[in-house]
C-alpha cells in the first residue's frame, strides 16, 4: 500500500497532476479578484473567507480526472481490482495521494495569498484549520466522482457536474470558520459540521467509489 501511494505521487508530480496547476490557479485566482473588485479594503476582507474557499475548491477540481483516468488507460486499474489489497483500500490512497499533492500545498500557500484580499489577522489561522480539516472531503468526493465517470471520454465536465453539488455544504462551512474566526465569534458549530462532513466522507465514500469502478470496469 505504501508503494502505491508513492507510485501515484511520482505520477501526480511528473505528469502535472493538479501539484503546480492547483497551486497556479490559486494564485491567479488570488491576485485577479482584487483587481476586479477593487482596492478597497473593507469589501476584499469580507469576501475574502468564500472567494479564498472557491479558489481551494476549484484548484482541487482541476486533476480530479486524473485520479483514476491514468490507470484506467494503461490497464492498471483491471490489475488493481483484482489484487489481494482491498479496491476500498486503492480508492483511498488515491484520495489521499490527491490531497497530499493539492489540498495539502493549498493549505500551506493559503495564508500568504490572503494578504492580497485583505483578510483580517485574526482570521489567519482558522483559514489553514479550515481548509485543514475541508480539504479532505474534497479529495474524497472527488475520487468518487472519478470513480462515477472512469472509462468516460471526455468525462471531465459530467465528472464537474457531479461533484460541485457535493462540495457546497464544505464550502459553505469552510468559508463560516474563517469568516467567524476573523470576527473573533463562536467557532463551535461550524468547525464541527466541517469536521463531520470530512470523517462522514472518508468513512463512507471510498466504498461507494469502489462500488462504483467495479460496475465500470465489467
Amino acid at each position: 500500500m505504501k508503494a502505491l501511494l508513492l507510485r501515484d505521487l511520482r505520477l501526480a508530480i511528473r505528469t502535472g497532476g493538479g501539484f503546480g496547476l492547483g497551486l497556479a490557479f490559486f494564485f491567479l485566482l488570488s491576485v485577479l479578484v482584487p483587481l476586479g473588485v477593487g482596492p478597497e479594503g473593507g469589501i476584499l476582507a469580507r469576501i475574502a473567507p468564500g472567494i479564498l474557499w472557491i479558489g481551494a475548491l476549484l484548484a482541487c477540481l482541476l486533476s480530479l480526472d486524473r485520479i483514476f483516468a491514468l490507470d484506467h488507460e494503461d490497464g492498471s486499474l483491471d490489475l488493481l481490482a483484482t489484487a489481494p489489497i482491498p479496491l476500498e483500500a486503492v480508492v483511498a490512497l488515491k484520495a489521499l495521494a490527491h490531497w497530499l499533492v493539492t489540498g495539502l500545498p493549498l493549505t500551506l500557500v493559503a495564508p500568504v495569498l490572503a494578504v492580497f484580499l485583505n483578510l483580517p489577522p485574526a482570521g489567519y489561522p482558522w483559514l489553514m484549520i479550515s481548509l485543514i480539516l475541508g480539504t479532505p472531503a474534497l479529495s474524497v468526493i472527488g475520487a468518487f466522482g472519478a470513480a462515477l465517470t472512469v472509462g468516460l471520454r471526455r468525462g471531465g465536465l459530467l465528472l464537474s457536474l457531479l461533484v460541485l453539488p457535493l462540495y457546497v455544504p464544505t464550502l459553505i462551512f469552510g468559508a463560516e470558520v474563517i469568516r467567524r474566526g476573523a470576527e473573533t465569534m463562536s467557532l463551535a458549530t461550524p468547525l464541527a459540521l466541517l469536521a463531520a462532513i470530512s470523517l462522514g466522507a472518508v468513512a463512507l465514500l471510498p466504498f461507494a467509489a469502489a462500488a462504483a469502478i467495479r460496475v465500470n470496469l465489467r
